[in-house]
Parts: structure tokens; C-alpha cells; sequence
């Protein structure tokens, strides 16, 4: 995972965070679409 990898996950989180959906659902998907591990 790079940096920008992170930091790109990281935006997406705070920006879901407050969705009645877990965040961590949707940084497990980004993670599946981004191939990162």
C-alpha cells in the first residue's frame, strides 16, 4: 500500500464516517476495487 493508497482510504473514511453504514465496510470494498492489501 502507498502513501497516496492511505491517505486516499483515509479520506474515504472520514467522508463515510457519519453514514449509518460502517466506514469499515466501505474502505474493505475500496480495498477489494483499489487491489490493495
Amino acid at each position: 500500500m502507498t502513501i497516496g493508497d492511505s491517505i486516499l482510504l483515509g479520506i474515504l473514511q472520514g467522508i463515510t464516517e457519519f453514514l449509518p453504514v460502517s466506514s469499515s465496510g466501505h474502505l474493505a470494498v475500496a480495498q477489494q476495487i483499489m487491489n490493495v492489501s
